[in-house]
């Protein structure tokens, strides 16, 4: 494995980790704003992750693209199917985790990033855009494609999908993430273009996001009422 994607790996994990010693502090120094604190060092730290990680990876960027990878269209009409079959895919792992494992539908990661986006919809960019960008190049091209190199795609794509499952530190759900991961995978050497799995994931996220996310009416109103009068202020 490049040297460079060992550098994408540890800027991950340390990003992913850093959250721990900035609620230490918070919390024994300004209780009151931890909540805004941990939203706003997610953001930034996803954010510097990303732009670290770009960076690391220019020399992929650069190079020629695959003879037999999809043109443009094929991207655009891989990754429209590649929504609906990681939707059925996630479906049927849903189904398998209530049905037969027994395990209380909706995950507690979903739910609680759903919380704080509905306290500050900025942090939607994260699950939306950031996250996806990240996780396709490090479990799909990187972990997935070191993996790939070494076995069948069955075993790469399910040692990878494990790890990305294992991250996402919902084990009652590892099903649905792992399975989602194997999608992805699939997508990836399809199409021999990381952009589809990435497209997809971000695809995938925002419908949650969307589906879940309910604006109070009077809030609405509220906020509305609240531009009118900064406009009639300005003007």
């Amino acid at each position: 494995m490049p040297r460079r994607y060992w550098y994408v790996i540890i800027t991950y994990l340390i990003m992913q980790f850093s959250t721990i010693p900035v609620a230490f502090v918070v919390l024994r120094f300004y209780p009151d704003y931890y909540t805004e604190v941990i939203i706003y060092w997610s953001i930034f730290s996803f954010s510097a992750a990303l732009l670290l990680t770009l960076y690391f990876m220019k020399p992929d960027m650069q190079q020629r693209a695959d003879p037999e990878a999809a043109s443009t269209s094929g991207v655009i009409g891989w990754s429209i199917l590649g929504v609906f079959l990681a939707l059925f895919t996630q479906m049927v792992a849903a189904s398998i985790e209530t049905y037969v494992l027994g395990i209380e539908p909706g995950s507690e990661n979903t739910l609680g990033i759903m919380e704080i986006v509905r306290s500050n919809l900025i942090f939607a960019l994260i699950p939306t855009i950031i996250a996806p960008i990240l996780e396709e190049i490090i479990f799909r091209k990187i972990i997935f494609g070191s993996f790939y190199k070494r076995m069948n795609f069955f075993f790469a794509a399910l040692l990878s999908a494990l790890i990305f499952g294992i991250i996402h530190m919902d084990p009652a759900h590892l099903l649905m993430y792992a399975s989602m991961g194997l999608v992805f995978a699939y997508l990836y050497v399809k199409t021999k273009r990381i952009l589809v799995p990435i497209l997809v994931h971000a695809g995938m996220n925002t419908m949650v996001v969307i589906a879940q996310l309910s604006i109070d009416i009077e809030q609405l109103e509220r906020m509305l009422e609240d531009m009118q009068m900064i406009f009639l202020q300005l003007f």
